[in-house]
Order: C-alpha cells, then sequence, then structure tokens
C-alpha cells in the first residue's frame, strides 16, 4: 500500500535516503580513496564555503554573484505569503527536507520575520513563465519570488543544491548551512522535460514509483511518461476490460508475478507527480508491442485464438486486429477510462515498431486511434513512426531514431513537423538511459550503441533534427526501458547521473551547454546523490570527488 504522507510533504526516509545495495563494491573502490574515515555521521560532513550560485543543474538562465551570504539557523523561520495556499504546501515541503539534517526547527510561517527563508508567489515578471523564479541571498536571508507554483517549487530545488550535500541525510548533520549570496533569474527553455518509466517490462509499485517522481523533481523534470502497456504486461486497471490487468498483467520479462497498478493506486500516483508539479503522460502502446492485451481477450486477435502470455524480449510481433470493429471499442474503452483519471493534457498511444501490421492497416489504425483521443479531450502524442501516417492537428511525435537512422525517415519527421507537428526529443543513442554506458556494464542493452554521460548530455535539442523548426521542439525525454531492471537500484544506475544531463539540455539555455563546465557541477552532485542514497555510475568521464 502507499506510503501516507500529506500532499507536499518530502518523501519518506525509506524512499529517499536508501542506503544503495546493487554495486556496492563500486562504492568501496571509490571510498578506498579517501584519506579518512568518519565515525559518526556528524563527523562525515566537513565546514565547506558556500557553493556559487552557479553550481546547480540544470544551468540558470542568469546569475549575479556576489554580497554578503547567507547561513540558516535554529532562528530561521520559512516565510510565506499569507493568502497562499500553495506556498505554505511548497514550504512545508521544504522543511521536511531540511528539518532531520539540520535539527532546526524550521516554522512555516505567514508571521514576518527579518531573518529566514521566503517564498512570494505573485511575480508580474513576465519573463519568468508559469515555471521561472527569482532566488536572492543575502546576509538576513533568501527569498524565491515566482508567478506560478511550479516556478516557485522548481526555485526550492535551486536552494536545495546551493546548500551543503550533507542537508539531504535524514540524521542531523554539521553545518553551516550557508548560502551564497546573489541573485538567480531562471526559466526554461523548453516546457515538456520528461522521462519515461517502462513498468510493462518489468512492473514497478507505486512506491518505486514515487522514489524515482522525487529524484526527476530534484533536477527540475516536469513530464512522467508511464508505459503502462506492452506484450509482456499490462499494468492498468481498465473495468471494462478486466482481464487485462488480472490476466495480461501477470507476469513480465522472465516471468514472476508481474502486478498492475488498481485504479486507485494510478490516481495515487498522479496526486504525488502533482504534489511535484509533473504532469504525467500515460501511455497504451498501440496497435503493436500488443500481446498481453491479445493474450487476455481472443477477439482482439484476427483470428480469434488467443496466444500465450509472453516473458521475452522481442519485439515488432504482435498486432491488434485491424478491420474488427471490436478492436475500436477496445481502444474506446481504454482511452476513455484512462482519460477520465488523468488531468494531463496528453495521451500517449505509441505506434512504434509495429512490424506485424501492413502499411496501410497501420495508418488507418492510427487515424481511429487519433480520432479516439481526441474524442476524449486529450492531445495526441505517439512515437515517431507517427509521422509515416496522419499526424492529426496538434499531435506531438516523440523522435527515437539514432544518428544512423535513415535520411529518408529523418526527412519524414522533419517534413511533419514543419507542417506542425511538434517534436519532443529522445535519440536513443543520446537519451535513452537504459543503454550500456559500455561495454563492461552489467545492466542494459547496447543495440543503440554505447551511450557514456559526455555524449548522453552533448547535442542541442534545438539543432538536432535536420530541416525541423526550432519552434517545432517542445523538449526533451530520457526514456528508460526495463527488459534488464527490476529494482530501484538498477533503475538509478543506469538513470543517474545521465539523467540530470538531459535535464540541463531541456531547462536550461543553449548558451550555457559546455561540457567541460558541466562535468565540474555533475561532479559535485555526486555526494547529494550518494547522501540520497541513489546509486549512480561512477563514469570516469567525470571528475567525481572522494566520498
Amino acid at each position: 500500500m502507499p506510503l501516507s504522507r500529506s500532499p507536499l510533504k518530502g518523501p519518506p526516509v525509506s524512499q529517499r535516503r536508501r542506503i544503495p545495495r546493487l554495486f556496492a563494491p563500486l562504492l568501496l573502490v571509490v571510498a578506498a580513496g579517501a584519506t579518512s574515515v568518519a565515525t559518526t555521521p556528524a563527523a562525515a560532513e566537513p565546514a565547506e564555503r558556500a557553493r556559487p550560485l552557479s553550481q546547480v543543474i540544470p544551468a540558470p538562465a542568469s546569475v549575479l554573484e556576489g554580497g554578503p551570504s547567507y547561513a540558516l539557523t535554529d532562528r530561521t523561520r520559512i516565510r510565506v505569503d499569507d493568502d497562499s495556499r500553495e506556498a505554505r504546501r511548497i514550504g512545508s515541503y521544504l522543511a521536511d527536507i531540511l528539518r532531520p539534517s539540520t535539527g532546526f526547527e524550521l516554522p512555516v510561517t505567514e508571521w514576518d520575520a527579518k531573518d529566514g527563508i521566503r517564498l512570494r508567489l505573485g511575480s508580474r515578471d513576465a519573463s519568468l513563465g508559469d515555471e521561472g523564479y527569482r532566488l536572492e541571498s543575502g546576509r538576513h536571508g533568501v527569498t524565491i519570488t515566482a508567478r506560478k507554483p511550479a516556478g516557485l517549487f522548481h526555485g526550492v530545488q535551486t536552494l536545495r543544491q546551493l546548500l551543503p550535500a550533507s542537508v539531504e541525510k535524514d540524521t542531523r548533520q554539521r553545518g553551516p548551512w550557508t548560502v551564497a549570496g546573489g541573485t538567480i533569474e531562471d526559466a526554461p527553455r523548453y516546457g515538456y522535460r520528461g522521462a519515461m518509466l517502462d513498468v510493462s517490462r518489468h512492473f514497478f509499485s507505486v512506491d518505486k514509483v514515487k522514489t524515482y517522481i522525487d529524484q526527476m523533481a530534484l533536477y527540475k523534470v516536469n513530464k512522467l511518461h508511464l508505459h503502462l502497456s506492452d506484450d509482456q504486461g499490462w499494468r492498468i486497471a481498465i473495468d471494462s476490460w478486466p482481464r487485462l490487468a488480472t490476466y495480461g498483467g501477470s507476469t513480465q520479462v522472465g516471468g514472476g508475478p508481474g502486478g498492475y497498478y488498481t485504479k486507485a493506486d494510478y490516481r495515487e500516483i498522479l496526486r504525488y507527480a502533482a504534489s511535484r508539479h509533473l504532469e504525467v503522460v500515460p501511455e497504451i502502446d498501440l496497435p503493436g508491442h500488443t500481446n498481453a492485451a491479445l493474450a487476455s481477450y481472443a477477439e482482439l486477435n484476427c483470428d480469434g485464438v488467443a496466444p500465450p502470455l509472453y516473458t521475452g524480449t522481442d519485439v515488432g510481433f504482435s498486432s491488434l486486429c485491424v478491420p474488427k470493429d471490436i478492436t475500436y471499442e477496445f481502444v474506446d474503452d481504454v482511452v476513455r477510462e484512462i482519460a477520465a483519471m488523468t488531468p494531463g493534457k496528453y495521451i500517449h498511444i505509441g505506434g512504434d515498431e509495429a512490424h506485424s501490421t501492413p502499411h496501410k492497416d497501420y495508418v488507418a489504425f492510427m487515424d481511429k486511434a487519433q480520432a479516439i483521443v481526441g474524442k476524449y479531450g486529450k492531445t495526441v502524442m505517439g512515437w515517431h513512426q507517427l509521422t509515416g501516417g496522419n499526424p492529426v492537428r496538434g499531435a506531438v511525435v516523440q523522435y527515437w531514431g539514432l544518428d544512423k537512422t535513415s535520411d529518408t525517415e529523418k526527412a519524414q519527421v522533419a517534413d511533419a513537423a514543419r507542417k506542425g507537428t511538434k517534436l519532443v526529443l529522445s535519440p536513443a543513442d543520446r537519451a535513452y538511459l537504459d543503454m550500456k554506458y559500455n561495454k563492461s556494464t552489467p545492466l542494459g542493452l547496447a543495440w543503440a550503441g554505447y551511450v557514456e554521460v559526455e555524449r548522453s548530455y552533448d547535442w542541442n535539442p534545438g539543432t538536432y533534427l535536420q530541416g525541423a523548426p526550432a519552434e517545432s521542439v517542445l523538449g526533451v525525454e530520457a526514456p528508460l526501458w526495463s527488459e534488464t531492471l527490476w529494482t530501484s537500484d538498477q533503475v538509478e544506475f543506469m538513470a543517474f547521473p545521465r539523467l540530470p544531463g538531459i535535464a540541463e539540455l531541456g531547462w536550461s539555455p543553449a548558451v550555457t551547454h559546455d561540457w567541460d563546465t558541466y562535468k565540474v557541477r555533475l561532479a559535485a552532485q555526486g555526494p547529494r546523490m550518494s547522501a540520497l542514497g541513489i546509486d549512480y555510475y561512477r563514469s570516469p568521464q567525470v571528475p567525481w570527488p572522494a566520498e
């Protein structure tokens, strides 16, 4: 069962500060380089200078450094505007994170205070948009100002990164808790900054999804794409087709019990994501990647015979029966029920690797599926193969091609973009978090090649797809497919440290993009990720400090 907590309470200790288990030998190797071993948690955090305001991820749009710093003390209060319920919720979230490590009470109050952290909503600065913020730090406190709650929340993530990494721990730590003086003015380059979690190949519990949400939020990711159906498992309860979940969700890659989200589970994920200002994008992959559905209901097959459940990793062998009317009754029911639960604007209908569906049938099916999504008031998302058909007006396609993808296929996507189709970029040989870092990586796949941290970071979404107008790019997304992953530690090892780089590509101005400076900022995130219990990959390309 999901853990009970207030809507914007920080993640429970069991979720955000786990002791890494997988790859523990790697941690020991890194630790062996340290010159001393701390004997108590309080001694583990040496006094350190306030970190520069520019040393955060994603890189801020504008930084003016200088002036006196501010140090949190036992007198610090978190001040919110008296008419702002959202600011109070965000203030409570911040206090919940800071209290265990600092030992300070940090009351969230509407009373004016000369010393403290002030969260202000309602700025009239249009340049901040819906997600931007201004952070001002000086002798008497830190003030974060935003037009909308999402901006205030993102500003809080920046404040977290400006404090010592040990602030993330769940036991009392030694300070000082100092924030450098100066001003940050920040707003995102792109409005879509996503990460996808494949819960179909291997099922991840509600609490595991929440853990990933909290990790995403630290780096200002604002979309959680959930891949809810595939050949190996159907993961969302549909009342009108109950066997999809109870039977189609009963296994996963390699066998095992699988699992699925009840509607209450799904709503809890939606609630938790919203409390971190993330929008959930549900995906039902169609017309291929559908063996779990075909196995659950024989009538969805052209021959009326249900295939067995599938636990392998092949792709492209399954297809809904395009000529049958019941196929569209099925799609209508599924989309209707998911749309009714999902407050976000998008429903992703897949469309990739439909190798068993003749092209003419594929186009006919996707035309009807898109119309159904529109019928229920949602915007269509699909993988970029949708551009081989007829993307509806307003559709968004997710490009996952490689550098070596054929020029013809790239041109097809670029042509659709010139005609108004919007793009989310997820090139597999750059942004797929399940690709191995190198040939020695014990997890992941390598069909798109090896993707080290520099390669994952070093590309420009605005110019990546030749022929596609820069304004057609909504943003970026980092998909994480789970054929080889089934624990949170494994997810973390593949996602970190690459996910922060993709997040920066989505947030930061292109002029800030520079590997040599980024790798230094990324190295400084190592102690923070360790404090959060994130079992990250110690890439040799990054000058990690000894921990």
